[in-house]
Parts: structure tokens; C-alpha cells; sequence
């Protein structure tokens, strides 16, 4: 059984932000996919369905961003998914706006999300695809005390970084599918090469 997440925060006061592209992006995938988000469980949006004869599950959160770790930790035990079947789709300020980026474990790099699902599952050994957002300001640094940045990751694309966003959801795609046929280490080699990151 594999097991795709995307992060964000529910409700549509937060459906464009920055911090709501892993929703986004998986709620492409789906579509693509044929697969409908039409099941609740453990504080969850869920959509089933099968890619390259295995079982799929994608799920969406709805616990808010900082505790995604409390659906995805009840996901991963009652489906028995191993950790190198689970794919994080997430924003990411170090990385430029409309590049991804694929990784097999380490840190959370500060993401609030990601914290909680290495808090929950007691491991930062699972798959993440890191979509880029950048950083706020064009490089300039943000207030000291970080409301900077939490207002531009709670902020909605501009309307020509929308246009960059429309573009690279289609890869991410790509990539999810390349990660449920080959694994990480194959979306890796050809996706962060694409990608330019």
C-alpha cells in the first residue's frame, strides 16, 4: 500500500496560499488519476484507488498544517504502509518558486508540518516532495521574529507567480507517478535534474 500526503491548511479562506500547495498539488494528481476524495478517516480527506497494481491511498489533513502528524502517524499504523511508501508533498521557502525537489528522509528543514509527521511517526525516514514557493521579499531577510515569512506563506500567489505555479503542478504529478513505479531514488534522478534544484 503506498500512501501520498499533502499538507496544508482546510477551508477556503486558506485554498491559494502559499502554505496550501501540497493540497493543490495532490488534488491534481487526483484528477489525473480518476481518484475522488470521498472518505473522512482520522481527521482526513481521503481518495483510494490503484497505480501500477498497488493499492493507493491519498490523503489531505484537515487538522491544520502544525498537526498533520496526528492523521498521517494513524494513516502509516492502520494500513501498515512501510516509510518508503509514503510520499509528503509540501511548500518550501529554500527552494525557488515553481522548482521541485524530491529527498528520501533527513530534517524538516523548519516546516511546522513535516515536524509533526517526524514527531508522530519517530522517524524522519520517508519520502518528501518539496515544491518551491521562495522566499519572501526577493531574497531580502524577513522580520527577525519570522511574522515575515508566516505572512507570506499564509499569503496567496500573485497573479504571475500563479503562472509559474500552473506550470509546475503538472510535474509534480509527473513525479508522483515516477515515485509509485520506480521509487524514490528513480523521481529523484530525473526530477531534481528537471527541475534545476
Amino acid at each position: 500500500m503506498k500512501l501520498i500526503v499533502g499538507l496544508g491548511n482546510p477551508g477556503q479562506s486558506y485554498a491559494r496560499n502559499r502554505h496550501n500547495i501540497g493540497f493543490r498539488c495532490l488534488n491534481h494528481f487526483a484528477r489525473r488519476q480518476g481518484i475522488r476524495f470521498d472518505s473522512r478517516w482520522a481527521k482526513a480527506r481521503l481518495g483510494t484507488g490503484r497505480v501500477a497494481g498497488d493499492g493507493l491511498i491519498l490523503a489531505k489533513p484537515q487538522t491544520f498544517m502544525n498537526l498533520s502528524g496526528l492523521s498521517v502517524g494513524r494513516l502509516v499504523k492502520k494500513y501498515k504502509v512501510a516509510l518508503s511508501d509514503l510520499l509528503v508533498i509540501h511548500d518550501d521557502l529554500d527552494i525557488p518558486l515553481g522548482k521541485i525537489r524530491l529527498r528520501g528522509g533527513g530534517s524538516s528543514g523548519g516546516h511546522k508540518g513535516v515536524s509533526s509527521i517526524i514527531s508522530s511517526l519517530g522517524s524522519e525516514d520517508f519520502p518528501r516532495l518539496r515544491v518551491g514557493i521562495g522566499r519572501p521579499g526577493a531574497g531580502e531577510n524577513p522580520a527577525q521574529d519570522g511574522s515575515g515569512v508566516i505572512s507570506y506563506v499564509l499569503g496567496d500567489f500573485t497573479p504571475e507567480e500563479a503562472r509559474l505555479v500552473a506550470q509546475v503542478i503538472p510535474r509534480v504529478s509527473e513525479a508522483i507517478e515516477c515515485f509509485l513505479t520506480g521509487g524514490i531514488s528513480a523521481a529523484m534522478n530525473k526530477y531534481n535534474q528537471r527541475a534545476g534544484a
